[in-house]
């Protein structure tokens, strides 16, 4: 619910219910298991061959709180199967990948496997409260022990699936960089009153008009400033209306008209620009009284041609009253762009796993607009990237946080051999040429 308000009991039950269904992970002199933070798991592999230098995948097994009474189809923490389709909160956020790798690497310690290639595995407990207690207590455990990662694979993006208008099938986007975050907390404090005789302006009125600047002034379009630009060259041979194949060369003179097309839509719009959220609003006390006081939170998701202090800055010009107090409660810049070249060996051993899997997907790279764990693995990796092949049709990405969360039985096995051919995809010494066959790894 929040940084101190946790279902512990829950996690230790969870953490009962890992060791009762993995018991090779669990029993393996291969495997090292390790309690971090309480209630995050680290599990470290060692490779036969230590010279490679070791990858790490991540997951979260923390879930935001349901309510059946929101209109859930099946309880929410029943894993109830319907249709086809396992209903619970966390089946895409995240469960299907802390399942799925675990599964995965069960399998493969089944089978009597030895990796060449080191690797670790990261499950933190708070990842939806910020992982302060978690992922971050992991890094600063690896960081005294001097572990450097090639590269990190966390959770993100996923397979698009009739989401993304006018594109022509299925695209898999692998998350390179995520957006910033900012929450600003405006204030209005004035002299209380009797509702009878109000002032001009009350506390309330000052903030709410403070507010109303800040949505009617949206931050600037930056498309093609950040990793954006990247998704839709890769994705613009696919784009099937010929207007929106101005893509293919993303050029500086049509941005502007893109740009217009992008912002029509809450989920598109979020390419383009720092977005703007009012999220909270308190004010007031009893019916009849002026209130001294009023105060609202704005979250800002940051674009990665932005700065934190940057927001800030146009936020204070924007909202230009002196009245209006503008305190920055938290906030962080938006992570660097991870490398996705052909040479770069994390970002190709993934897109390589996704093609060997399904070949009819177009693999691009993507930007997150949420924030995830990964982000405080920066020290010691260069290469975070944020991907599962979990699939998604119009209307499954409300199910996040929301009513209905789902996953179909057949994708979930497809988490699985994902994971599963990914480990042992991650043990060659370099990357194969360029377009060679996925049977050379």
């Amino acid at each position: 619910f929040t940084e101190t308000n946790v279902n512990t009991s829950a996690l230790r039950e969870f953490d009962g219910l890992l060791r009762k269904v993995f018991p090779k992970i669990f029993s393996s002199s291969l495997v090292q298991h390790e309690m971090v933070g309480n209630y995050s798991h680290l599990l470290t592999v060692p490779g036969s061959e230590p010279d490679l230098e070791p990858y790490m995948l991540l997951a979260h097994i923390d879930v935001v709180p349901a309510d059946e009474a929101d209109g859930w189809d099946a309880p929410p923490f029943s894993a109830q199967e319907l249709n086809g389709f396992i209903y619970g909160r966390g089946t895409i956020d995240n469960k299907q990948s802390v399942m799925g790798i675990l599964q995965a690497l069960e399998y493969l310690l089944e089978r009597g496997y030895t990796p060449r290639r080191s690797f670790y595995i990261g499950l933190g407990h708070d990842e939806e409260v910020n992982g302060l207690h978690g992922a971050a207590n992991i890094v600063k455990l690896l960081k005294s022990r001097g572990v450097k990662l090639r590269y990190v694979l966390d959770e993100g993006l996923a397979v698009l699936d009739g989401v993304i208008s006018g594109l022509d099938g299925p695209a898999a986007l692998i998350g390179i960089s995520e957006k910033g975050q900012a929450t600003v907390k405006l204030s209005v404090s004035s002299a209380p009153g009797h509702s009878s005789m109000p002032p001009r302006e009350s506390s309330i009125g000052i903030l709410a008009s403070a507010v109303k600047r800040l949505e009617e002034n949206p931050m600037p379009r930056l498309f093609g400033y950040g990793p954006e630009r990247g998704t839709f060259e890769h994705l613009a041979h696919k784009v099937k209306c010929y207007k929106q194949r101005i893509l293919q060369h993303v050029k500086p003179r049509k941005i502007p008209f893109l740009c217009r097309v992008l912002e029509r839509k809450p989920d598109t719009n979020a390419f383009v620009r720092t977005t703007t959220a009012v999220t909270m609003f308190n004010s007031g006390v009893k019916i009849n009284v002026i209130p001294s006081y009023a105060e609202a939170f704005v979250n800002f998701r940051i674009h990665s041609a932005q700065t934190l202090q940057e927001v800030l800055e146009l936020v204070e010009s924007t909202v230009s009253d002196e009245r209006v107090k503008v305190e920055l409660v938290n906030g962080f810049d938006p992570l660097s762009i991870s490398s996705y070249d052909e040479n770069t060996f994390g970002y190709q051993i993934i897109k390589k796993t996704v093609q060997s899997m399904f070949p009819q997907l177009t693999v691009a790279p993507g930007i997150c607009v949420g924030n995830t764990d990964s982000r405080h693995y920066k020290d010691i990796t260069q290469d975070i990237y944020r991907f599962a092949p979990s699939w998604f049709k119009p209307g499954d990405p409300q199910r996040f946080h929301g009513v209905n969360e789902r996953i179909s039985i057949q994708n979930y096995e497809e988490i699985v051999l994902f994971y599963f051919q990914l480990i042992q995809n991650n043990d060659v010494r370099k990357l194969p040429p360029p377009h060679s066959s996925q049977h050379e790894l």
